[in-house]
């Protein structure tokens, strides 16, 4: 899964689950939407409040649409044969602002190193398989200024390219706050260049 446009990404919209046996051990995966790091100990808790007689809980994220950001964790597991694995399938995928947790009930015969990694792989995969995988877009806000005589002109922009409305104040000095593509901000910038009585300004953070 690749994007033509480097103002889309593609993350998940709702939690899922996906399983791998392997002689005996099970793998349980569970993937959630996730772009908030204080969250983290929150799923982690969930996951052993469900399976709190598991032997492991091993898990990698994934953050921010730019995809830079990201942990791994393989909680006790050989080092590099879980939370790399987890996370080499959210690359692989090309997912962000998501986390897998997979849990793990030990089956009794040690399964290697190759055999763990494949594990957490293929139970990670599972889980991406049924997921419902979204695109966004990388968005930009600006507030726009305008008289009320102007709303119509603005309003058809905001139609016509479907930009997003965040807040709106319509009075005798009319504010509208919208978050835009990043790939259509030069078409806003081009587009009230020359309109006297339309002003804009872009949002931070």
């Amino acid at each position: 899964m690749s994007d033509l446009n480097n103002d889309i990404y593609y993350t998940i919209d709702s939690p899922c689950e996906g399983i791998f046996r392997d002689k005996g051990s099970k793998f349980i995966a569970y993937a959630f939407p996730f772009n908030q790091e204080d969250k983290l100990k929150d799923i982690i808790a969930h996951c052993k409040s469900l399976h709190p007689k598991a032997r492991h809980h091993c898990w990698a994220y994934r953050l921010s649409p730019d995809r830079e950001v990201y942990r791994i964790n393989d909680d006790g597991e050989p080092s590099g044969t879980a939370g790399r694995p987890i996370l080499n399938e959210l690359l692989s995928s090309n997912l962000t602002d998501i986390m897998v947790v997979v849990v793990r009930y030990f089956g009794g015969t040690l399964l290697g190193v190759p055999g763990l990694i494949n594990a957490y792989k293929n139970a990670t995969q599972d889980c991406i398989l049924n997921a419902d995988i979204v695109e966004k877009t990388i968005d930009e806000v600006f507030e726009i200024f305008f008289q009320y005589p102007n709303m119509n002109d603005v309003m058809r922009l905001i139609k016509d390219y479907d930009w997003k409305i965040i807040e709106q104040q319509f009075e005798i000095d009319c504010r509208i706050r919208v978050a835009i593509r990043q790939s259509e901000v030069k078409f806003l910038k081009d587009r009230f260049k020359d309109l006297i009585d339309i002003k804009y300004s872009p949002i931070e953070g």
